[in-house]
């Protein structure tokens, strides 16, 4: 019998335990073998819970616990997660978690343990909750040579950006109802401010390239500048903005960034709305794959951890495709040294914007003030991009993605 034990007992963790045992006589066909639940680690007290017997607070009655051939950690964060599972894995048990911010940061040398100790580190949770993204990059994709990915990751932000499009909500109003509806977190800091779609796409492009991707390394940008003024005039012009997490490999580098974006209203990822998260993986043989799906949410990401308890119970060593190395990060394109057409909102005449940047287009919005324009340029490098905008009063910039 398989004996797991849980790390967090939160929204995903028990929603994690609920799946495992409300589906646990199909789990056990498809692992082969019966399993139980043997530890649930919180240090709150669920006296009321049906499985009130199985929780402890102290971590070494699992780790030092033989019998315990899976963990689930679901704490988030990195401060008592990374310890934590480096401990479990040092001592021969898989593991499984839903903790973005621990496999960006902390990833290649957990697999690292995983792979010395002949036991499995796993994350299909990490990125996109119940989306399916990480195996089937990194197996069903494993026949291509990624060129790209881009994908609206966070669906707090794209919930906020919805609002502000389709209703015409300003971003405080917007947020607010994101926070009511259990959206968005009272310090909502990690999800607006990109940090959160930061470590996600951290992830896909460690994965996708096979080196590490440092969270630190990458430009990052949220939605707290994005205003109606901006939706309107993006509107013009047929598009949207969304926040995207993307990284692109061309000739052994990699461009990896985090921004606002506005996309054409016809592509894939415009029409992605409210809390759903989008992927688009360009593969040399494939072309274009999406991946569509709730990207959190207590069941869905409970689902993709489960089914990772359900692989690393049936494997009996190491998945050796499941891997990226540690690197340093001169593989990594500079920011300054990326090229992208922008959207420019500012206090300015034509004759100047032109002088500077040459051919433009023009957007238009109702009720614009006199003075203030708005344009896209045509591409351009990012410090010649800046350097350029600090000759004219600009109200605010929005990188034009093609995507």
């Amino acid at each position: 019998m398989k004996k797991i034990a849980v790390l967090g007992y939160g929204v995903v963790g028990s929603g994690t335990v609920e799946v495992l045992y409300k589906n646990k006589e199909a789990l056990e066909k498809k692992i082969g073998e019966e399993y139980d639940v043997k530890y649930i680690l919180d240090l709150r007290d669920f006296p009321d819970s049906p499985y009130a017997d199985k929780f402890t607070k102290n971590f070494d009655d699992i780790v030092n616990d033989p019998e315990v051939d899976i963990v689930a950690e679901v704490l988030g964060g990195v401060q008592f997660a990374y310890p934590y599972v480096k401990a479990c894995l040092e001592a021969g048990k898989s593991v499984v978690t839903s903790n973005k911010e621990l496999v960006a940061a902390k990833g290649a040398e957990l697999l690292r343990i995983a792979r010395e100790k002949d036991v499995n580190f796993f994350f299909e949770a990490s990125v996109g909750g119940g989306i399916p993204i990480i195996r089937p990059l990194n197996q069903c994709l494993s026949a291509n040579e990624i060129d790209e990915i881009a994908g609206i990751l966070n669906g707090t932000t794209n919930f906020i950006l919805t609002k502000m499009i389709k209703e015409g909500m300003g971003f405080d109003e917007a947020l607010k109802i994101a926070q009511d509806l259990g959206y968005a977190e009272r310090n909502p800091a990690a999800d607006v401010e990109g940090h959160d779609t930061c470590r996600k796409i951290c992830i896909l492009a460690s994965l996708a390239f096979g080196k590490h991707v440092y969270p630190d390394n990458i430009h990052t940008e949220g939605i707290t500048k994005i205003t109606l003024e901006d939706v309107k005039y993006c509107e013009s012009m047929g598009a949207v903005i969304k926040l995207i997490g993307y990284a692109s490999n061309k000739d052994g580098k990699v461009a990896v960034m985090t921004c606002p974006a506005v996309i054409d209203g016809e592509s894939q990822l415009a029409g992605v709305n409210d809390v759903f998260n989008a992927i688009l993986v360009k593969g040399d043989a494939t072309g274009d794959v999406v991946f569509y799906g709730k990207g959190a949410g207590k069941l869905p990401t409970a689902s993709a951890v489960v089914s990772d308890i359900v692989i690393a119970a049936k494997e009996k060593s190491t998945t050796r495709m499941m891997s990226w190395e540690d690197s340093e990060q001169d593989f990594i394109v500079p920011t300054d040294d990326v090229s992208n057409r922008f959207y420019v909102r500012a206090n300015a005449a034509k004759a100047d914007v032109e002088a500077l940047f040459g051919e433009v287009r023009y957007l238009s919005r109702d009720n614009a003030p006199a003075g203030e324009i708005a344009f896209v340029t045509a591409c351009i490098n990012e410090k010649e991009f800046a350097d350029k905008c600090s000759k004219i009063d600009v109200i605010g910039s929005i990188r034009v993605l093609p995507y």
